[in-house]
């Protein structure tokens, strides 16, 4: 958005030099305007271009929680909306977010929502947040409704960040392995294997298996990546796809320890998100098809959907979930208990709480089979393929002696 550099009179007549933002030197005088400046000069500034380009920062997950944080405390101070965000959008680290707080910033001085504001950037701020807002808006509680999404942001950021640090040491490992075997397969073998035919004579059967698999990954290494490359590409279209991804997912779910903590983690993002709505004030069919698209896993997504289409029929909300067999029977029975007292926010906060325990316990339970698992199937691997190579020279000694 081009950038108006200006000179003006303010009401009192005092006068005022700065820069705003706007599409237009008309739309940028008309804002000014709205404003009780009176405009004496406004020229666009000139952007200089950088050497490789304007390279856009990446907008992170802690830079929207803080903004949310920060955008609350601005707001239960009794600041008006327009000054918090031109304050966040002037003080953010990161130039792109403050760009993009600055045009939220515009389209509210228009007239129009916070929460609308909020919708033209979907790649930001999810339907979680922005509908979470519109609640606390209507509600007149946005400061109150600001510190539940943040607090609900942290704890999401944090699980994401647990998962990813858990598998971290078991991708290296197999990275490790992968690269390992290579080369010993690529580059090493072929030299023993020169060794042994020079000798002559009859090569043990784990030797001549090492030497076939060596020659052939020679011969088709090349073939051998682009199948890879072929084989992960075909498998996220596959996965793009409706029947794709709900028999992968399914299949995930069927795992023997890794299912069990994607289920987890699901109830807990669920009654944790679907807790916080509540407490927003967001309705409970709005609610629960919220969380059904961020559910991450599509049998996790129909058993939500389903739930929903149930109490649209004026059921209770734990009969249809009990039915589709995705959640355990104590989050079932909880939730009812929830319902029959009318707590079901807090309830579903007690569930999310315990859960989140759990999937802290799963993780670190996965973690410690994966870690002994690869490092034997790393060993026998290495293993084999070293004695296999040795076999034969232990023959040929035990003929010398």
């Amino acid at each position: 958005m081009p950038v108006f550099a200006y000179a003006g009179t303010a009401r009192g007549g005092k006068s005022v030099t700065a820069e705003i933002n706007a599409d237009t030197r008309e739309l940028a005088i008309e804002q000014l305007r709205s404003q009780g400046i009176t405009v004496k000069s406004i020229e666009e500034k000139k952007k200089a271009k950088a050497l490789f380009g304007e390279r856009k920062q990446k907008i992170t997950d802690k830079d929207i929680v803080v903004f949310t944080r920060q955008f609350a405390t601005m707001i239960n101070a009794g600041l008006p909306l327009v000054q918090c965000l031109e304050i966040l959008a002037t003080q953010c680290d990161n130039k792109t977010f403050g760009k993009l707080i600055g045009e939220v910033k515009m389209d509210v001085e228009s007239g129009t929502t916070y929460a609308d504001a909020l919708k033209k950037h979907p790649k930001i701020f999810s339907s979680l947040y922005c509908n979470m807002v519109q609640a606390g808006e209507v509600g007149g509680a946005l400061d109150v409704t600001l510190q539940r999404l943040a607090g609900q942001l942290e704890k999401s950021a944090k699980l994401k960040a647990q998962i990813k640090s858990a598998m971290v040491y078991p991708a290296a490992i197999v990275a490790v392995a992968i690269i390992v075997v290579s080369v010993l397969m690529v580059w090493v073998i072929p030299i023993f294997a020169k060794m042994f035919t020079d000798f002559g004579g009859t090569l043990p059967a784990p030797t001549m298996l090492v030497i076939g698999i060596s020659d052939f990954m020679q011969k088709y290494i090349i073939f051998l990546i682009i199948a890879a490359g072929v084989g992960i590409y075909g498998l996220k279209r596959y996965y793009a796809t409706p029947g794709g991804r709900l028999k992968i997912d399914a299949f995930m779910l069927k795992l023997p320890v890794a299912g069990d903590l994607i289920r987890k983690i699901a109830v807990a993002q669920f009654t944790r998100t679907f807790g916080t709505l509540l407490q927003s004030g967001v309705p409970i069919m709005e609610g629960l098809e919220i969380v059904a698209r961020i559910s991450g896993n599509k049998i996790v997504e129909n058993a939500i959907l389903e739930a929903r289409t149930s109490v649209g029929e004026g059921k209770t909300l734990s009969e249809p979930l009990g039915k589709t067999g995705v959640f355990p029977p104590m989050v079932v029975q909880m939730i009812n208990v929830g319902e029959a007292t009318g707590a079901l926010d807090a309830m579903l906060g007690k569930i999310a709480d315990f859960y989140d325990e759990e999937v802290d316990s799963a993780v670190a339970a996965l973690t410690s089979l994966l870690e002994p698992a690869l490092m034997v199937f790393l060993g026998t691997v290495i293993g084999f393929i070293v004695i296999a190579m040795y076999l034969p020279i232990f023959k040929m000694a035990a003929v010398v002696g």
